[in-house]
């Protein structure tokens, strides 16, 4: 049953779940048990999304909810553990003890706490540590902590209290796992000391504070709309040295590469600063770690190789590495249809610059797969550049290629 720990029906393994256990709603074992002002108990996810829908009854009696507040009913949910323990033959894993959620009060005394600058450091430094915590066991911990202004709050931290690099480090921690409005990426955006201490935390000792501090810069990048504030912020000093330095670190984990990948994309989609990308060892450090990479951030570090591409120094980078050419070509039809037309923008942005760049395409086959690529389901944007490519290496095709074959003849290519 979808949300239970049983690993098949109940029915098959001829057992039944006690009624008291059964969730009202979903009739499924409940997993977090709470009480209801009526008295009646319910798993929890299933109360809270019947009375997310707008309900204001309860399922049971009909009564009116005057109180929205559930209780755990922790008697109930250790009778379920048991059972679960006692049944563990027929496929039935103890559910875990539920996390409690985030009381709004607790959430503001820690916030204050946090924030009062005349208070202890140790006690701010606890607040900031247990909010952490919060944020991290649930979406809805962080929907109350988000309630109670705690952008504002954890950014003023952040960026007044840098003279204690714990307490900077811990708001930075709590800071990246919520959504900055505009006006919060702006107020970051606008001040170049904000902007500069951002990219020297890049460069701390500590991983996480480096991966946290490119998710911030990724963030802030992304909303805000100013193109004067983004290239502020790309402009800083050895900030893309600072980003290529986390993808280029053997120790990265997913975590690290996937923001490095898009904090980089992100300062990328700046025009006036590409040359620094490149500066910073962007294009070797990006083909070398492709293969690392998911389907998601593949596409992104792509997208950022053609935008690279587009800048001849960029265009010079990428053909001096070796595998470079050899990689596009695979990559075509091979990830997604996003990552094959970031992959052919790529390769005619080489090919039109070098005619190494051209003969090596050839070699890796190139041809093959763009003749794939005009007769497969493609975009048409995709299509329009691989026709462009293959009339760009016409000359570069040996006389008994493909090209002089039945295939090409045969194939949706607009006459040259």
């Amino acid at each position: 049953m979808p949300g239970t720990t049983i690993v098949e029906p109940l029915d098959l393994v001829g057992l039944q779940i006690p009624y008291h256990f059964r969730c009202p709603i979903s009739l499924e074992l409940m997993r977090d048990p709470v009480t209801v002002c009526t008295g009646q108990t319910y798993d929890r996810s299933s109360i809270e999304s019947w009375v997310a829908t707008g309900n204001t009854t309860c399922p049971v009696t009909r009564a009116p909810l005057s109180d929205f507040t559930f209780i755990p009913n922790h008697t109930l949910r250790r009778l379920i553990q048991d059972w679960c323990v006692e049944n563990q033959a027929f496929g039935i894993q103890r559910i875990p003890t539920p996390k409690q959620p985030a009381d709004p009060v607790m959430v503001r005394a820690l916030l204050t706490q946090a924030s009062a600058v005349s208070s202890p450091f140790q006690p701010r430094l606890s607040a900031l540590r247990r909010l952490k915590g919060l944020a991290r066991d649930s979406d809805k911990n962080r929907s109350v902590i988000s309630s109670h202004d705690a952008r504002e709050v954890l950014i003023d931290i952040m960026f007044s209290d840098t003279g204690s690099s714990e307490l900077s480090v811990e708001a930075l921690a709590v800071l990246v796992m919520f959504q900055l409005n505009e006006s919060e990426c702006e107020s970051i955006a606008s001040d170049p000391n904000r902007v500069v201490y951002l990219s020297r935390m890049l460069f701390h000792s500590s991983i996480e504070v480096r991966i946290n501090s490119a998710s911030l810069i990724e963030n802030v990048l992304s909303g805000t709309r100013s193109a004067d504030l983004r290239a502020q912020i790309s402009n800083a000093d050895e900030i893309f040295e600072g980003i290529v330095d986390i993808l280029r670190n053997l120790n990265s984990y997913p975590r690290a590469l996937r923001i490095g990948v898009r904090a980089l994309f992100a300062l990328c989609l700046v025009k006036q600063t590409r040359h620094k990308a490149v500066q910073a060892g962007a294009p070797a450090t990006l083909i070398d770690r492709l293969a690392d990479l998911d389907k998601c951030d593949a596409e992104r570090a792509l997208a950022t190789i053609e935008l690279l591409c587009r800048i001849p120094s960029g265009c010079s980078a990428f053909a001096a590495h070796a595998l470079t050419v050899p990689l596009l070509v695979k990559t075509i039809l091979k990830i997604s249809d996003r990552a094959t037309e970031y992959a052919a923008g790529a390769l005619m942005a080489l090919c039109s610059e070098s005619e190494g760049s051209q003969r090596e395409a050839v070699s890796a086959g190139v041809l093959t797969q763009l003749l794939l690529l005009v007769q497969s389901d493609c975009t048409e944007r995709a299509k329009r550049k691989a026709q462009m490519l293959l009339k760009l290496l016409r000359d570069s095709w040996p006389e008994d290629s493909i090209g002089n074959s039945d295939d090409f003849a045969c194939s949706e290519i607009v006459p040259f």
